[in-house]
């Protein structure tokens, strides 16, 4: 038994001392271009480690805690696979097949988890995806109670074979800067349905917020209720009941009966503050990126004020866990939901739109507007392609210097004329309605009186001219403010004209929100 026990000590040791990577970097993977590039990883403590690259050779020693780290000097794009080559003092590792091009993080929820096999016309989209020099590493490990150093996961490479379950959204922004810049493309894929944007925010800067104290105090209090042992059992017996019924229920061929309610929170929770950050976030600091991009906020459109505070926060976060100011673009909104009869009624999304929208001042950052391109009856829109299009749109001009138009008119200011509320956007050239006809949709306008009347609204000269023959004396104008608007003010690219209010009058949020586990 001690010969065993001595044996099994020694291949432990054996397995320590060999030097290994991260996960993402795997076979096929794809290298930021022109940005230096970390490569680090774990070994023996003091032992030397060589990494070579693309002609650059670089080497450094692990530190006590076995750990290690090299910074490969910028690389130009290179097509042609090569090699990664990383050796210790008892092993070399060989990561075969890199490439070298724009490598993204895509992140979100369940609208960015949504593969290519279930966009419309899925069937044509997957028999053209060969696109050899798009790969797509799905960050596959889950939740987590605290900051992990690795993940699971695999790269894959583009084709008609691979592309069924890569991220619809991530893969036609891909694309589109793959033809494009005629460079590989990397597009890092961590999301996950129905969660709430602070599941992807650290505990570190999400403590220091005022604002974000009693959500995290909720969760605190639900945990430690969960965790009691009373608690533990109880709710064990929900689920082996309910595991019962959905046996009973399979064998006479009838529909699954839906979860239970437990008592209190699980710690292990998709939705727990930080539980996402940690699990599918951390592991990948500091590895290269150029950007990222967000498709996420349904979950979180109960509070759409709330979330101006937490996107930038978590914007800032992941910026100063890479250590860079990299670019970060976000998917607002689409329209969802049924038509309200009554014009400029409270809504949700609304809130969480103008919330995205209000993010915008953080620096290096885009929105895509996508009122025309949601669905009234899936949160699930079907046209990917062109949320991927946007994205992309937005890319190719504030990331690589293009010379397109690639946003929506978005307010910039208004000006009160007697009768008349005049609106200016910026990028507005070729302001027009998306029918062709003279009436603008989706304006609401009010005096003192702070009720909403549907507006008559008309362009004229680039700006937007807003009135009601009822009202002499206005206060204020919305712009699509509305779960599912009617809306045709786009500019001279066709993008939409993004919502927005002039007012800052107290509203009631509470306008159809999310049931839980709509995703």
């Amino acid at each position: 038994m001690r010969l065993l026990i001595l044996l099994v000590f020694g291949l432990a040791l054996t397995a320590r001392a060999a030097v290994s990577l991260p996960v993402i970097f795997k076979d096929h993977m794809v290298l930021q271009r022109e940005k230096p590039v970390p490569v680090w990883g774990w070994a023996d403590a003091d032992r030397e480690v060589n990494v070579k690259f693309a002609g650059q050779a670089k080497t450094t020693k692990a530190d006590k805690d076995g750990k290690w780290k090299v910074t490969l000097d910028p690389l130009k794009a290179s097509h042609d696979p090569q090699n990664l080559v990383i050796s210790g003092h008892k092993n070399t590792v060989v990561v075969k097949g890199v490439l070298v091009g724009e490598v993204w993080l895509c992140s979100g929820q369940s609208n960015m988890a949504m593969t290519v096999k279930g966009v419309k016309d899925a069937e044509k989209e997957m028999a053209a995806a060969n696109f050899p020099l798009i790969r797509m590493f799905f960050v596959q490990s889950f939740t987590a109670t605290a900051p992990q150093e690795q993940c699971k996961g695999v790269w894959q490479t583009c084709s008609p074979q691979t592309i069924a379950n890569f991220s619809a959204a991530a893969y036609f922004f891909g694309r589109n800067l793959h033809q494009t810049l005629k460079v590989p493309v990397g597009l890092i894929n961590s999301s996950v349905g129905g969660t709430a944007i602070e599941a992807w925010t650290s505990m570190e800067v999400m403590q220091k917020q005022p604002g974000l104290q009693p959500m995290l105090e909720q969760w605190r209090q639900g945990v430690a209720l969960f965790e009691q042992p009373e608690t533990l059992a109880k709710n064990a017996a929900t689920k082996k009941q309910w595991q019962d019924a959905v046996k009973a229920a399979q064998a006479a061929q009838q529909p699954t009966p839906p979860q239970p309610a437990y008592v209190g929170r699980d710690p292990l929770s998709a939705n727990r503050p930080a539980n996402l950050f940690n699990g599918k976030i951390a592991p990948l600091v500091p590895f290269a990126i150029r950007g990222a991009i967000w498709y996420q906020g349904e979950s979180n459109a109960g509070n759409g004020p709330l979330y101006a505070t937490q996107l930038p926060l978590m914007i800032r976060d992941w910026r100063t866990r890479w250590g860079d100011e990299f670019p970060f673009a976000w998917v607002q909104l689409p329209n969802f939901l049924k038509r309200e009869p009554e014009p400029g009624a409270a809504s949700t999304w609304a809130r969480l739109r103008e919330a995205q929208s209000k993010s915008l001042a953080v620096p290096n950052t885009g929105m895509t507007v996508n009122l025309d391109i949601g669905e009234a009856g899936n949160i699930h829109p079907l046209n990917k392609q062109e949320i991927g299009r946007r994205l992309a749109l937005w890319a190719r001009a504030k990331v690589y210097g293009e010379k397109i138009a690639w946003s929506g008119p978005l307010y910039q200011s208004h000006a009160i004329k007697g009768n008349q509320v005049v609106i200016q956007f910026q990028h507005a050239e070729g302001l027009k309605t998306v029918d062709g006809g003279a009436s603008v949709k989706g304006f609401v306008i009010a005096d003192e009186a702070k009720k909403w009347q549907a507006a008559e609204a008309r362009i004229e000269g680039g700006q937007v001219i807003v009135s009601h023959p009822a009202i002499q004396a206005p206060l204020a104008v919305r712009y699509a403010w509305a779960n599912n608007p009617e809306v045709n003010l786009v500019n001279g690219a066709g993008l939409p004209a993004g919502p927005f209010r002039t007012d800052d009058w107290p509203m009631d949020n509470a306008s159809m929100p999310l049931k839980a586990g709509a995703e």
